[in-house]
């Protein structure tokens, strides 16, 4: 049971994060077609957070995920700030959303490859993979 906990907290720190990513970096996206498929891609993790918060409830009826803290999102922030201060071009952006991403899909197979959890948090976990894995195809062509 634990093991599923776990993995769904992760699977939720990663889910906000990238929310949290795109709602900082959006503003600066002049580039319609990309601010379109941002919007996308916001609103797949907003529809996998949404998942997450229903599977979490058969592991834990008095808790919700964990979520990323009031620290990462304001390190968050401050991280696209300084490397978008001179450089807001697609390709920055781009190369910014997909280091993040990148790190996303690391803990997702890490969490596919290393952890006993239940199939319907495998399944979760893979459509995670599976969704960043998608996004860098995507963002590639802004590069």
């Amino acid at each position: 049971m634990e093991e599923n906990i776990n993995a769904l907290d992760e699977l939720s720190k990663g889910a906000c994060m990238g929310m949290d990513a795109i709602h900082f970096i959006l503003d600066k996206v002049e580039d319609q077609n990309f601010k379109e498929d941002l919007k996308v891609q916001y609103e797949k993790y907003k529809d996998i957070e949404s998942k997450i918060r229903k599977v979490y409830v058969k592991y834990d009826h008095n808790d919700s995920p964990k979520e990323t803290s009031a620290m990462n999102k304001a390190m968050t922030w401050y991280g696209i700030e300084m490397k978008t201060f001179t450089d807001t071009s697609n390709s920055k952006i781009a190369e910014l959303l997909m280091q993040g991403t990148n790190m996303g899909i690391i803990e997702g197979r890490k969490l596919l490859n290393n952890k006993k959890v239940d199939k319907d948090v495998q399944e979760l976990i893979e459509e995670y993979t599976t969704m960043q894995e998608d996004s860098v195809e995507n963002l590639k062509r802004y590069l």
